[in-house]
């Protein structure tokens, strides 16, 4: 089925979102709803509770939407909603915990399934790591913030975000390499 768009201009697209147009405001759902439900994702493992939280991100979307002003990338500006909405998310859960003694426990088992994707596999490897790692690894190696940005939104100090995100990228290494030596042992 072919999309047609109702408005070849963000900026009017926008303004009549704003204005309370809702085919305007299903446009902007529709474009930007596949990528945000992917943000929220990288975040959240369940499915389920990534779709909700993208929901309530949206909403925020279109009750802010008159704040927007056209500096910079709309679409960064609904990511950066979207972005703080799953970590608001995870702490109202208490999913975030900054501690080592989690990490023998969340080693990620390796198949020799090698019909999953690699994109799946990867995400399966982030969604493996404790909260702690994989929120300081994704809004920095992912979504681009800085270290004292991180530190920020986290409520962490700057050094605790360099020291997840050391360890987040270790044990995203020693799964790679278990995976390699996994498919080895299994050609043979």
């Amino acid at each position: 089925m072919k999309v047609i768009s109702f408005y070849s201009n963000e900026k009017q697209l926008i303004k009549r979102a704003v204005s309370g147009n809702q085919k305007a405001q299903q446009a902007i759902y529709d474009k930007f709803a596949p990528k945000m439900l992917s943000v929220c994702r990288q975040y959240i493992k369940d499915l389920q509770y990534a779709e909700d939280v993208m929901v309530g991100g949206f909403v925020k979307v279109f009750k802010g939407l008159h704040s927007f002003e056209y500096r910079g990338s709309f679409e960064g500006w609904i990511r950066r909603i979207m972005v703080r909405e799953s970590i608001s998310f995870l702490r109202k859960r208490q999913f975030v915990v900054y501690d080592d003694a989690i990490l023998e426990s969340n080693q990620v088992q390796m198949t020799s399934d090698t019909s999953v994707s690699d994109v799946e596999h990867l995400q399966a490897l982030i969604d493996a790591l404790p909260e702690g790692y994989k929120m300081v690894f994704v809004l920095y190696a992912v979504e681009g913030y800085k270290h004292q940005e991180i530190a920020e939104m986290l409520n962490i100090s700057e050094g605790t975000s360099k020291s997840q995100l050391f360890k987040a990228r270790k044990l995203l290494q020693e799964n790679l390499k278990l995976k390699g030596l996994n498919q080895k042992t299994t050609q043979k």
